[in-house]
């Protein structure tokens, strides 16, 4: 691919050794960039160094021998072009806090984090800029959409968008990460692109709590498409490019959540839709399905911002009030009657 970057002496860090950060780390370094990991658990670092394997988040996977763990952030971050974060949404204030002392004037930081902070209602570029206010725009980029890091492992055929409120960011990331299996296309709509993927992961809940309960296709496809205007509801009131929800990072992402067996808040869902606690079934996993803290924000924030958005509500609910899967189901399908479309 012509367009895709040929100068591989670019110094790049990956903060965050879950199974996405670790699958777009091994991606890089498959791809010929030395990259430095950041990994939390120090046993791990010894793993991955001896055996070339995250046994913890992705077990199977052979890692590339250009990708080296840490368990420092100092030597991830300090000198690097270029950062990439991959740690939970809810750590990411924290983790830059604790970056911030080793990244240098021209970094830039590329965001792989979904969700939406449950204090301030911030993105994770927002984030970003409120831990650092001297960010500019232009070194900051977000890369999301449909990719589930298992298949981005195996070096499944995947799409996925990369948004920055520059152009030459967004092509500069663009070009960085793309290989004849991994896409990456521009978008110049950050907020759109990381509510799409953080707002999807309340849906599948929802879609998991169906799948559970057995209500068949019928439901698991209205909900889809209902939860789809929700997120562009919340998009639109947020000055988003509503074509933004068509896209992968939109309509893509939501599907492949809310349908592939590999989501985690899939399988929360359909845990809680069988009669299981929430706490128990958070209480079991190792990894983090960033729907259940997602619904605190978004609740809250549509609340904020007076948009509608009964499902989410309805999982926020489920949640956070005791309400029953089945007593939230009835609450949605007995609302008033209404026009299909928005106004807009």
């Amino acid at each position: 691919m012509a367009d895709q970057v040929k100068d591989l002496t670019m110094r790049i860090g990956v903060v965050g050794a879950g199974s996405w950060g670790t699958a777009l780390a091994d991606l890089l370094a498959a791809k010929g960039f030395a990259i430095d990991l950041w990994v939390y658990e120090p046993e791990l670092v010894q793993g991955i160094r001896k055996h070339r394997e995250n046994y913890l988040y992705l077990p199977g996977a052979a890692l590339s021998k250009k990708l080296t763990p840490h368990g420092d952030l100092g030597p991830v971050v300090k000198g690097k072009d270029i950062v990439l974060m991959a740690v939970p949404s809810h750590l990411v204030r924290s983790v830059t806090q604790q970056m911030a002392p080793f990244m240098g004037r021209r970094i830039m930081l590329v965001s792989a984090s979904k969700g939406i902070e449950n204090e301030t209602f911030l993105t994770m570029s927002q984030v970003f800029k409120d831990v650092i206010p001297t960010l500019k725009g232009s070194q900051i980029a977000v890369l999301s959409g449909p990719s589930f890091a298992r298949e981005v492992a195996a070096g499944l055929p995947t799409a996925v968008s990369v948004a920055s409120s520059d152009l030459i960011t967004a092509q500069k990331v663009q070009a960085v990460f793309s290989t004849p299996q991994f896409r990456a296309y521009t978008n110049d709509d950050v907020i759109g692109v990381e509510l799409g993927g953080a707002v999807k992961n309340v849906i599948a809940l929802a879609a998991g709590i169906i799948a559970g309960l057995q209500l068949g296709l019928n439901t698991r496809a209205a909900l889809i498409t209902r939860g789809q205007t929700e997120i562009r509801r919340l998009g639109l009131k947020m000055n988003a490019n509503p074509r933004t929800f068509t896209g992968l990072a939109g309509m893509g992402d939501l599907i492949l959540t809310c349908t592939g067996d590999l989501s985690r808040n899939l399988t929360v869902g359909k845990r809680i839709g069988q009669g299981e606690a929430v706490n128990a079934i958070l209480a079991d996993m190792r990894m983090v399905a960033e729907g259940v803290k997602t619904a605190r924000s978004v609740y809250y924030l549509s609340k904020k911002l007076d948009v509608e958005m009964p499902i989410c509500h309805a999982i926020y609910q489920v949640l956070y009030e005791n309400h029953s899967p089945l007593q939230a189901l009835q609450g949605l399908m007995t609302r008033d009657l209404k026009y299909e479309f928005d106004a807009r």
